[in-house]
């Protein structure tokens, strides 16, 4: 069969595109407002494993100098999260409560 548009066939006739979506859902309104970390000149490659590593500790190290106040240290969590692939923050995480994370130790 034939599928091209024809007037006297309006049912063999294609659906014309849906109009684009609009941003309405919570998920699309959170997504249009997230920024990621500023450019960092120590860390001028492609490869942001360093980037991510450093924002990381450097938000332990807020929570360490502001004795645990999370919500002094949200934008240095905010700068990681926004770098760093989600299963190293949950990995970093679980490893920071255990007890054995590698880097900057803070227990809250």
């Amino acid at each position: 069969a034939n599928h091209c548009w024809n007037r006297s066939h309006a049912s063999d006739a294609q659906t014309p595109p849906a109009p684009p979506r609009t941003m309405s859902s919570t998920a699309d309104l959170i997504a249009a407002n997230i920024k990621t970390t500023p450019v960092d000149k120590r860390f001028p490659t492609t490869n942001q494993a360093n980037h991510c590593w450093n924002r990381f500790n450097e938000w332990v190290m807020c929570l360490k100098k502001t004795d645990g106040d999370d919500a002094a240290c949200k934008p240095m969590r905010q700068l990681a999260v926004s770098i760093c692939p989600n299963i190293w923050v949950e990995k970093w995480d679980e490893e920071r409560e255990e007890g054995n994370f590698a880097g900057v130790q803070y227990k809250g």
